[in-house]
């Protein structure tokens, strides 16, 4: 191998480091939005998909039965979902009746009769609102007017 063969070789292997930490580094809810339903309706502002209606990004995805995304100037700014409602992360899944994303912000919030799990982990309450890039949840109060829930002990 020639000193220039050799030098380009490792400034290959460095612009590949660099890519790949940058696309780590790179916020969930800034990851590419792809959706899909069994139907689909294209107006000025937005989409209408009817039927298992699928958002995804990255490796979170919203499931529904219908779904509404707003486009503001070509993007997508807002997403509204109805019809057993499954917002799913690696970690966690949020179930409820209805949920809105507001994508500037990154925040998921999930309505209805929501129920938190995750593991065996679970929580009850009326309101969850989730945040894409920090990967937490906060909810607020179910039927009783409290949240509830169990939690599990890790297993040695």
């Amino acid at each position: 191998m020639t000193k220039l063969t050799s030098i380009l070789a490792v400034a290959v292997i460095a612009a590949s480091a660099v890519a790949a930490s940058v696309s780590a580094q790179t916020a969930p809810s800034r990851e590419p939005i792809m959706y899909g339903a069994n139907t689909g309706e294209y107006t000025p502002t937005g989409i209408a998909l009817r039927g298992d209606a699928e958002i995804l990004q990255g490796q979170n995805r919203l499931r529904a039965e219908a779904v509404e995304v707003t486009l503001t100037n070509g993007a997508i700014t807002r997403i509204e979902a109805s019809g057993g409602v499954y917002y799913v992360t690696p970690e966690q899944t949020l179930r409820g009746d209805r949920a809105t994303y507001a994508v500037s912000t990154g925040v998921v919030t999930v309505t209805g009769d929501v129920i938190l799990t995750q593991g065996q982990n679970v929580l009850t309450g009326s309101t969850a609102t989730y945040d894409v890039d920090s990967r937490t949840a906060r909810l607020s109060g179910g039927s009783s007017g409290r949240v509830e829930g169990v939690f599990y002990p890790e297993q040695n």
